[in-house]
């Protein structure tokens, strides 16, 4: 968005704003003899997108009126009008009776400050004084980067307080661990699920960060330069929530980097829910059959009455593909623009708005999904002694009874080459048959096989093992006190 200082006035002579009583020109047109087409004007207009920040707009433009007229520069009278004014504006936007209009301006800057200094006259006019749409759309990006971050910790903190619920609920449940996709060691599934609850804890500390980066206050900062109006920048800073101004005005309008931010956080964790939506995909599968999505979560077929598809998940996994791209079109945008503002920064607000919505999203539907799906602990436990998961713990024993670990992993790598030749579990062999490939093994040696032996055994502080995944759980139930703490703040 082009610098706009036209209509800028000083209230100390109480002039009246720039091209009063001549026909209507835009708000940056006192320069120019001509106008661009209006297939530029489209082209170059950001209103139908950033018309979303209207609320972050009105609250920067009352903050910024309040302070012009407690630092003299407006009347309280104008202040008044401007405030009032705005309010209307609000009210009307609110109810879906204000008129947007991108052939008459070009943001959402231009199409509110228009509006109202037709309504209120030449104070309105005067809002814009020691301002610049640089500072403005800055201050808006801000705020609304602020709110969606609050929208988003929201968000993945209900997202937590399912995992922790089905954590519990499904204790003591095991199943098959994967590596490579190929069956591995026996855990709990409350462990498994708790994997996701900490991918969500990261993601909720990398969305804080980014709200910190966006909670400083760029008003103030004009074109680039600062302004020879007396300005009370902490003032505005202050009224709006920020925790204080930034430092650099040259920085303060050019800046992107709380929004790349937001879209690394949001890209991250929807990458998380992605690896969430994998595997729901694959455990619904027949073939797996670990769990059943519920019926609201599920679609059918146009043409095979028998098909329940996770469509939801499907979805969600491949929306990942945008939120990842709309952090790398953000990076390549700043990577090339010399300071301060240039154009190519309008490109800042769809990505945000893009990454945001489908995190958001993704977060509900996930948050869904997970609440109602119904794991089938028989087949998990069932799938749990397919593979040969006990080989490590056979492995284990052997080398309890003093044969070193590489030794001991070859012997139970020839038992289970000849367990798959020959179509058996390592749990129906018999003593004798395992003394055949080693003296060590003796009867308490199928103890070593038994799957929630093997599971409870895991007891190294984060392991599945029962009593590790009870200190885990306790843990997962503090840090999620501390995340709604947070939110309540």
């Amino acid at each position: 968005m082009a610098d706009s200082k036209a209509k800028e006035v000083t209230a100390t002579n109480g002039a009246q704003a720039a091209g009063e009583g001549t026909e209507p020109k835009p708000l940056w047109g006192g320069r120019f003899s001509a106008a661009p087409t209006g297939e530029l004007e489209r082209f170059g207009a950001s209103l139908p997108f950033d018309k979303r920040m209207w609320r972050q707009d009105i609250r920067g433009s009352k903050a910024h009126a309040a302070m012009l007229a407690h630092q003299g520069v407006i009347s309280a009278e104008d202040e008044r009008l401007i405030r009032e004014g705005l309010d209307e504006i609000a009210g009307e936007i609110e109810r879906g009776e204000f008129s947007f209009d991108v052939d008459r301006d070009e943001d959402i800057h231009m199409a509110i400050e228009r509006v109202l200094t037709e309504r209120v006259g030449p104070a309105g006019g005067r809002l814009h004084t020691g301002r610049s749409r640089n500072d403005q759309t800055a201050v808006d990006t801000h705020m609304i980067a602020r709110d969606l971050a609050d929208e988003v910790l929201e968000a993945i903190a209900k997202m937590q307080a399912v995992v922790l619920e089905r954590a519990e609920g499904e204790f003591g449940v095991v199943m098959p661990g994967y590596t490579h996709m190929q069956p591995a060691q026996p855990v709990l599934l409350s462990h498994h699920l708790l994997a996701y609850f900490w991918m969500l804890d990261r993601d909720f500390r990398r969305f804080q960060a980014a709200r910190a980066a966006a909670n400083r206050c760029p008003l103030g900062s004009a074109a680039l330069a600062g302004t020879t109006y007396p300005l009370d920048r902490q003032m505005t800073s202050a009224a709006l929530g920020f925790d204080a101004a930034t430092n650099n005005s040259m920085d303060s309008v050019s800046d992107r980097d709380y929004l790349l931010d937001f879209i690394y956080a949001a890209s991250v964790c929807q990458v998380h829910l992605s690896r969430l939506c994998e595997e729901l995909v694959i455990w619904s599968t027949a073939e797996f059959a670990f769990v059943e999505m519920d019926d609201a979560h599920s679609t059918g077929s146009s043409i095979m009455p028998q098909k329940k598809n996770p469509d939801f998940a499907e979805l969600v996994r491949g929306k990942s593909g945008r939120v990842a791209g709309d952090l790398m079109g953000l990076l390549m945008t700043v990577k090339g623009t010399p300071l301060t503002y240039d154009k190519d920064l309008q490109e800042d607000k769809e990505p945000l708005f893009d990454a945001a919505d489908t995190v958001l999203g993704s977060l509900m539907a996930c948050t869904g999904m997970l609440a109602t799906c119904a794991f089938k602990d028989e087949r998990l436990r069932e799938a749990s002694h397919e593979g040969y998961m006990a080989a490590t713990d056979l492995a284990d024993y052997l080398v309890g009874k003093g044969l070193p670990f590489r030794q001991a992993h070859a012997v139970v790598g020839r038992i289970v080459g000849d367990c798959v030749r020959e179509g058996v579990t390592l749990q129906q062999l018999t003593t004798d048959e395992l003394r055949s490939y080693s003296e060590l093994f003796e009867g308490d040696a199928h103890a070593a096989l038994d799957i929630d032996n093997i599971v409870r055994r895991r007891t190294t502080y984060g392991g599945t093992g029962h009593d590790a995944v009870k200190v885990q759980l306790e843990e997962a139930k503090a840090a999620y006190g501390r995340n709604e703490a947070a939110l309540a703040r």
